[in-house]
């Protein structure tokens, strides 16, 4: 399968993401060519709308544990809200400060088909809310203010127009 990152504007970065209904020998191979190209596009975080892909899976690397994250679900945001510089593979060069909640108490299957739930901290946090976002059709420079945006109106307007011309030449990847 040949993927490639899809940049804002392209419309499948804008869908809600509908669920995984079986983890079978060629979704697990999906999530490896995903995770070799994260590392290799140096994310720390690659949801499969960015693929071209509209489910509800993502893979994410906080430095300490890969997490393969299937039908996820945020069941509570916890702590203070914190402000951290965000970036995106989606939006490449662009990086920008962003308020999260400092943690959230998630839900999610992971590749063995174990259902996961626990509490993530901090940058660990982060990663999983940003990817989150992603199947929700949200993107990182939805959540910043207006004056941020402002300053990188230029360079998002000339991305958009490339993930439009990529988005019309690859389509959407469907998988079973």
């Amino acid at each position: 399968m040949d993927l490639k990152v899809r940049l804002i504007g392209d419309p499948v970065l804008r869908k809600k993401a509908t669920k995984i209904e079986k983890i079978d020998e060629s979704f697990l191979e999906l999530l490896e060519i995903m995770t070799n190209m994260m590392y290799r596009e140096d994310g720390v975080g690659l949801a499969a709308p960015q693929v071209g892909i509209s489910k509800r899976f993502f893979i994410m690397d906080d430095g300490k544990q890969l997490r393969k994250v299937i039908n996820p679900e945020i069941i509570e945001f916890l702590g203070e809200e914190s402000t951290f510089e965000e970036g995106c593979l989606s939006i490449p060069g662009i990086f920008l400060n962003v308020k999260r909640p400092e943690g959230v108490k998630v839900k999610y299957t992971n590749e063995n088909g174990e259902i996961i739930e626990e509490e993530l901290h901090e940058y660990t946090a982060r990663i999983f809310q940003h990817e989150y976002d992603h199947l929700e059709g949200i993107l990182f420079i939805d959540k910043v203010s207006t004056a941020s945006k402002a300053k990188v109106k230029g360079k998002i307007k000339e991305l958009m127009k490339e993930g439009k011309r990529i988005a019309k030449e690859l389509g959407e990847v469907e998988i079973k």
